[in-house]
């Protein structure tokens, strides 16, 4: 099979598509034939060497295609079956072992690549307005890469659930498909001089002076402070990945000044730690998928071979909703 390896820790240029052996699935692990496989910041961290991992490795961790083989123990799916995964070594490939645990059904009128596109984006999209701050009617939501895979997904849930969604957009083009998404605001931060005071100004002129009850921030370190500042009174702030870089160490204090405020810094994988959570989570996005009542947007899709342009375009935020590699 064909398959994307990070032979060292570094930029892009280190990705290179080589042939491998076909795996073969083992104990509790279905073979699939990959339809596209999901590109994400986190392929970005483990290629670059912020997350530990050993080189050469196949890159990715989520995709979706159609179930090959099972291995022994196996009751739960069976060959012919669509699944989708977000959480499997190795997915930018031809074929990938997968765990059965870690597999999920495809429904019905769903099409792979869009199912694809979904497993990590949209169930992150889903916990981050379900469980980690529950977003109810009447709250104020401030998103940052509001055209940003996740950013599409989140806002329609939030505005599904009664919400109000300010977000941060870095161009005319991604405030349309932030607009398109529900949100009630876009805000172009790449027009500000300074973020960290600016940000903030403009949050609270939208919300009576008041600031938002929750603001999600995936870009990390060059929004976490103006996020910070754009919180009410015991407002929470979810730090839920760092596209422009890790934020530096913080001071507990800053939330006490601050208004007595909440921070936390969750993880996909503690919030489907469970089976029933994982088929809950992806059920729920899945299914709104199929029935059309979330929009998921493609915004490109390479072929393995171009893995590093895929790499490239992601970091240097060219891209909006979701990059898929097509095998």
């Amino acid at each position: 099979m064909r398959a994307v390896v990070a032979r060292e820790a570094g930029g892009p240029e280190v990705l290179a598509l080589v042939e491998l052996p076909d795996p073969s699935p083992g104990p509790g692990e279905v073979l699939v034939r990959v339809a596209a496989a999901g590109v994400n910041f986190i392929d970005t961290y483990r290629r670059g060497g912020v997350y530990p991992m050993e080189y050469p490795h196949v890159v990715g961790v989520e995709g979706a295609g159609v179930v090959e083989a099972v291995g022994e123990g196996v009751t739960t799916f069976a060959v012919g079956d669509e699944v989708a995964w977000h959480d499997t070594h190795g997915s930018y490939a031809e074929l990938v072992a997968v765990p059965a645990a870690q597999a999920v059904r495809v429904p019905a009128g769903l099409d792979l690549r869009t199912a694809a596109a979904l497993p990590l984006q949209g169930m992150t999209a889903h916990y981050l307005v379900a469980s980690t701050f529950e977003v109810g009617y009447g709250h104020d939501v401030l998103l940052t890469a509001g055209a940003g895979g996740v950013g599409l997904l989140a806002t329609q849930l939030a505005v599904a659930r009664g919400a109000r969604v300010l977000t941060t957009v870095s161009s005319p083009e991604k405030a349309a498909l932030s607009a398109q998404a529900g949100a009630a605001h876009t805000i172009d931060y790449a027009a500000m001089d300074d973020i960290t005071s600016e940000l903030p100004a403009v949050v609270r002129d939208l919300t009576d002076g008041e600031g938002v009850h929750v603001a999600y921030d995936g870009v990390g370190r060059a929004t976490f402070d103006a996020s910070l500042a754009s919180l009410r009174r015991r407002g929470t702030l979810v730090l839920f990945g760092g596209a422009s870089g890790q934020v530096p160490p913080f001071d507990p204090q800053r939330l006490n000044s601050g208004g007595s405020l909440y921070l936390t810094r969750p993880t996909l994988a503690h919030y489907t730690a469970t089976r029933a959570e994982l088929e809950w989570r992806a059920g729920e996005v899945l299914g709104a998928a199929a029935a059309g009542d979330l929009e998921v947007r493609v915004g490109a899709a390479y072929p393995l071979a171009e893995a590093a342009e895929a790499h490239a375009a992601l970091e240097a935020r060219r891209t909006t909703g979701k990059v898929l590699l097509v095998p």
